[in-house]
């Protein structure tokens, strides 16, 4: 065991425990808001009405927003972990980084063509297209990362789950 584990363990409860903090915070402000809109919606004047069903509104988006990125995260480490485990991770460490932490342009640009090979060779399985999110991560094109990554999921859940 190296002696950086148990800091990434502290570091994964952290962020853990940022996140149940954040869930719990907007749930307190979606109720709170669904109160102000049955309130509205209940003093019988057709603006407050109007008012009342548009602040309604707000907390089942944020409900909906907040379930949906928080499947899709959970389903993203599912995909890392089964990557991990598999040893198709993508190495970066010997590659040059900024002193923010972030590949250098040049190094990220090599890498997504070395992956998009692996992709192109091999579109409809999981791993290539999670590998190819990544390299797009990497290269900073988080739009097309997240859209294949999307790919990605689907395509592991068929592979888990066939019949479906």
């Amino acid at each position: 065991m190296s002696g950086r584990e148990p800091d990434s363990g502290r570091q994964v409860l952290r962020i853990v425990g940022f996140i149940v903090f954040l869930v719990v915070a907007l749930a307190f402000y979606f109720l709170l808001l669904g109160r102000i809109a049955i309130d509205l919606m209940g003093s019988g004047k057709p603006a407050a009405i109007a008012m009342g069903v548009g602040v309604l509104i707000l907390p089942i988006l944020g409900v909906w927003v907040v379930a949906t990125s928080i499947r899709a995260a959970l389903a993203h480490q599912h995909l890392a972990r089964r990557i991990h485990d598999e040893g198709l991770e993508l190495d970066t460490s010997d590659l040059p980084h900024r002193p923010s932490g972030r590949l250098e342009k040049a190094a990220a640009d090599e890498l997504f063509e070395r992956v998009k090979k692996e992709y192109e060779a091999d579109p409809d399985n999981w791993r290539t297209n999670y590998r190819a999110a990544r390299a797009y991560d990497y290269a900073g094109d988080r739009t097309r990362a997240r859209e294949v990554m999307r790919r990605a999921v689907e395509l592991e859940r068929a592979e888990r789950n066939p019949s479906s």
